[in-house]
């Protein structure tokens, strides 16, 4: 029997609800048909956003959405997307897939996403092919309140008063599709650009993003860090996980051989070493973890669905998707002293998203259900914990089980164990310290790993109550299923 052990005594660190953002893009169908189907689409919406993907977000409290990309964002030119739609200049989207872009989904359409959403709005802007003036007045254009030529020009368009815009990134993935610069060259320009990213509100202060490295690029982290963190409150990182790590051929979403599934759980808890490597070059500079890893897109990408645009990245989202979304949040939890945001590519219709839309019909996908069974984490507490767990791999690489526990204000602990293994169940004994149980209640999600939803038969996977547990003296024993993400609410 493993041994779980909670820590109730040990408060390392509030897990910032920004954990469980999400990520929009220019890219396939995210946007344009995903969020947006305007005004005059049959489609229920409520000014252009529709209705059932909103209501979906707001169910899991999605607490920040970034936009407009991704590479999208260094190709964008913001001006394109503002006032009246009908003479909105045009253009083809060279990244994904040579369509056209209308830009009918803009500045003031994405705020207003964001307030029905109820969330905070993460712009990344232009580095790759825009200037610093572009930029400046961009945000000049969103968050001045006063008389200027560009605040004038937002209450021409129909908003009187600023947005609120919290987190603000300056440039996209500017080692690859964002520029190809080096480190040395970018951590210049990011001094230049972040200088007139101005703070125009003193009570609601920019967040200001760097771009950060492509996974293991460690000397990115270095030389940003050494030459830039001051001028910083978070660095990015980007990491996806492929169950073959080949580019080209990646692998199916529904259709993988046991070997498979293991190597993309495999890739997927890389994201451990990533995220710890990072922060120990970021505590080399900034001891008191002032400057946040930001991880701004991450999931799965596999091959597209047969029949689709190659370039739109739509792919179908299984069980294994969900245990990887399990794993990779515990592990941000865990680290959540310096991990306060991070964002799943792609909301809708692209990579790992939480929903899939064909017309007037959406599917919620396992991943969004792992999103919904997660959110209690929100600005909890993290505990202290620990779980003895077996290997997978025969290179250390690949724990049964992964986890993490929080504490509500009142008390209430909140526990998220996931199975890796397909056929091992796994016998626990959770023991917390100086903590009287009274009662735990838990939820399952679980099933084969090829499981998935579609529009057919939208109910396969989803959340159901497990009660397979037994309550002792410091605790609780459970047998956790194979192929199973578990959260224990701990009263």
């Amino acid at each position: 029997m493993e041994k779980y052990l909670i820590n109730p005594n040990e408060r390392i660190a509030t897990i910032n609800k920004n954990i469980y953002g999400h990520f929009s893009e220019h890219l396939g169908r995210c946007i344009y048909e995903g969020l947006y189907v305007g005004e005059d689409s049959p489609i229920p919406n409520v000014k252009g956003m529709r209705s059932d993907v909103v209501n979906a977000l707001k169910e899991i409290k999605i607490p920040v959405l970034r936009w407009p990309g991704g590479c999208f964002a260094d190709e964008y030119h913001w001006k394109d997307g503002i006032g009246p739609r009908e003479s909105r200049k045009k253009m083809i989207n060279t990244h994904w897939g040579g369509v056209l872009e209308d830009n009918s989904f803009g500045t003031h359409e994405f705020m207003e996403l964001c307030e029905q959403l109820g969330c905070d709005a993460y712009i990344c802007g232009n580095v790759g092919s825009g200037s610093v003036q572009e930029m400046s007045e961009w945000v000049e254009y969103m968050t001045l309140d006063g008389v200027s030529p560009m605040a004038d020009l937002r209450k021409k368009n129909g908003r009187e008063k600023p947005w609120r815009v919290k987190f603000f990134g300056v440039g996209n993935e500017s080692w690859g599709c964002g520029g190809h610069m080096t480190p040395e060259y970018y951590a210049d320009e990011y001094r230049r650009y972040q200088t007139f990213v101005r703070i125009y509100d003193k009570e609601n202060p920019v967040y200001k993003i760097a771009c950060g490295p492509n996974a293991a690029d460690y000397n990115w982290t270095e030389v940003l860090m050494k030459k830039a963190a001051r001028y910083m409150s978070g660095l990015s990182l980007h990491y996806y996980t492929i169950p073959t790590g080949n580019w080209k051929h990646k692998g199916k979403a529904t259709v993988f051989s046991d070997e498979e599934y293991y190597n993309t759980i495999k890739n997927a808890y890389k994201m451990e070493e990533l995220v710890q490597r990072h922060s120990e070059i970021m505590n080399r500079y900034d001891p008191q973890k002032r400057v946040s890893l930001v991880v701004d897109e991450w999931g799965t990408w596999y091959d597209v669905e047969e029949g689709t645009n190659p370039r739109f990245l739509y792919q179908q989202n299984a069980v294994r998707d969900a245990l990887v979304a399990g794993l990779t949040l515990n592990i941000f939890n865990k680290h959540s002293d310096r991990v306060r945001m991070a964002n799943i590519a792609q909301t809708v219709n692209v990579l790992q998203s939480i929903a899939l839309t064909d017309g007037e019909n959406t599917v919620l996908t396992p991943t969004y259900y792992v999103f919904k069974m997660y959110s209690d984490h929100q600005e909890n507490t993290l505990l202290g914990s620990y779980i003895t767990t077996r290997d997978l791999s025969d290179d250390g690489a690949l724990p049964q089980l992964i986890e993490s526990a929080s504490a509500k204000e009142d008390g209430t602990i909140i526990s998220t164990v996931v199975n890796t293994s397909l056929t091992d169940a796994a016998d626990i004994h959770c023991q917390i310290a100086d903590f009287a149980v009274k009662g735990v209640t838990a939820e399952i999600l679980t099933g084969d790993p090829h499981d998935h939803n579609d529009f057919e038969n939208k109910n396969v996977v989803g959340i159901r109550e497990f009660k397979d547990l037994e309550l002792t003296a410091d605790g609780f024993k459970v047998c956790v299923p194979p192929c199973s993400v578990v959260k224990f609410i701990i009263t």
